[in-house]
């Protein structure tokens, strides 16, 4: 299987020019066109990628905390951004896509405010 680095040492990359205008409604299309692993290795890729995302998120903040360290915003954004690719790339793979995870999520968490339950823990509260 071809890497990522495979990829970038053929010039794989080279033939994209970076779209920083790109439309959030085409998000996950453009997320598709990103994806290397196919199958159960994409479904672990997207997963472990997801967490180590998060875990570079977290680490800054702990940092921020524990040692006092100016961490820029932009430095948080740009792991955010990586945290919502692999998001995207996971509801794509579910076969919705993030525009439906975002309804979703929004339909239950106004239910829980509705009846009074945002706090506590539990996925059926």
């Amino acid at each position: 299987m071809l890497s990522g680095d495979d990829l970038e040492n053929f010039g794989y990359y080279d033939n994209f020019e970076a779209d920083e205008n790109i439309d959030p409604m085409d998000y996950s299309l453009w997320v598709e066109k990103k994806i290397i692993t196919k199958d159960q290795e994409r479904l672990i890729e997207n997963i472990l990628g997801l967490v180590g995302e998060t875990g570079e998120v977290a680490e800054k903040i702990k940092k921020l905390i524990r040692d006092g360290n100016k961490i820029a915003n932009e430095e948080i954004l740009k792991e955010l951004g990586d945290v919502l690719f692999y998001t995207t790339a996971l509801a794509n793979l579910y076969g919705k896509g993030l525009q439906e995870v975002m309804k979703l999520n929004i339909k239950k968490l106004d239910d829980r405010q509705r009846r009074g339950k945002l706090k506590g823990s539990g996925d059926n509260r």
